[in-house]
């Protein structure tokens, strides 16, 4: 790791220098190449399997979700915990209070949330400084984050914090680059492009692929893509996780700040000290999970809405709902139907593949 840490100042100091235009297009694009694996040895140290995670930050997930309070020392992620669970998160006037992983639980629409306190994060984290490693580590096991700024310093503290999370592979808000990349033997590097292309050509693929030793590949670019769209499909560690910003403090502000702030994009105002704007921020945590609930019905009776089965939104279908309740019930599995909007007549008798929406009722039968 030593090697590698005053390697990384050098390489941003490099694409400073580097003039942006079509000339040094390939070069920039190498130089990005080489600061995404130095920064992934930081992350993950060559050799001996290290110390692990650190104790106290491997926290068991439960429950149908799990999100991260991320944020500096003092923001208020443990009094929002506190509130928001009925956990005890140590609370106290002074800088990095909480140490470890604090768990919590919460219930919301028929759903068990997990909740995760993490520790403060520095600036710096990614390159190894502080506890971040293994802060964002568990960030990384998260559905959803929430990065809670103090409502009187948030954008300055909302760059460096994004600019930690990227450094670790962490994409806010995004989808993965519409990027096809395929490994082979022989053939030399393939370039196809379904659209015109503003920063990529076949000279910055090629520079940016032999940084990974990849001689030969098919690449398709089905969007206008970037050297570092490129490189996070290659490195292929990358997660894609949503994020609300809530700004915590909000008892410190006027109302006519209060107006401009809910302008902003993926932003909740909140008191966490007064309990101020929870509803708006669960209701926001619920939109942003995307989770599906579906009710059971077991035959000759009513169906069952106090405990829903809840399903992430990439996997709705019966054959999910199927695994999720016990992966025998799939094998007895002969057809099911279903009541709700993911129909068109009420019940319709469907096969494993049906995929379901929220508030769907079914009922199963076996062979």
């Amino acid at each position: 790791v030593s090697r590698c840490e005053p390697a990384v100042p050098c390489v941003l100091l490099q694409m400073a220098r580097t003039q942006k235009n079509k000339a040094t297009a390939h070069h920039l694009g190498l130089l990005k190449a080489r600061l995404a694996k130095l920064r992934r040895e930081l992350i993950t140290p060559k050799g001996g399997g290290g110390g692990g995670p650190g104790e106290g930050f491997d926290v068991a997930k439960t429950g149908d979700a799990r999100i991260g309070f991320v944020g500096f020392p003092s923001v208020g992620k443990s009094t929002l915990l506190s509130n928001l669970a009925g956990v005890y998160s140590e609370v106290a006037a002074y800088e990095f209070t909480t140490l470890t992983t604090v768990p919590g639980v919460i219930r919301y629409k028929g759903a068990k949330i997990q909740l995760l306190d993490l520790p403060g994060i520095i600036e710096g984290a990614k390159d190894g400084k502080g506890r971040g490693r293994q802060v964002i580590a568990v960030a990384r096991t998260c559905n959803l984050i929430l990065i809670v700024l103090d409502v009187l310093k948030p954008l300055g503290h909302k760059k460096i914090i994004e600019n930690e999370l990227e450094g670790f592979g962490i994409r806010l808000n995004s989808k993965p680059p519409n990027i096809g990349f395929k490994k082979k033997d022989k053939g030399g590097i393939n370039l196809t492009a379904t659209c015109p292309q503003s920063e990529l050509d076949t000279e910055t693929v090629k520079s940016i692929l032999a940084e990974y030793k990849i001689h030969n590949a098919d690449v398709t670019l089905r969007s206008d893509a970037t050297a570092d769209d490129l490189i996070d499909v290659v490195e292929g560690n990358r997660v894609y996780i949503p994020c609300i910003y809530v700004l915590n403090k909000i008892d410190q502000i006027s109302i006519e700040e209060l107006d401009i702030i809910y302008k902003v994009p993926h932003c909740v105002p909140i008191s966490a000290h007064h309990r101020w704007n929870f509803d708006d921020l669960l209701e926001k945590i619920w939109d942003y999970l995307k989770l599906v609930r579906i009710y059971t019905k077991p035959k000759g009776q009513l169906p069952d809405y106090t405990s829903p089965v809840v399903l992430p939104y990439c996997k709705t279908t019966v054959e999910d709902f199927c695994m999720k309740i016990h992966k025998n019930l799939i094998k007895d599995f002969k057809y099911a139907l279903v009541w709700g909007s993911s129909v068109k007549h009420n019940p319709q008798k469907v096969g494993k593949d049906h995929t379901l929406e929220d508030e769907d009722v079914i009922q199963i039968v076996k062979k």
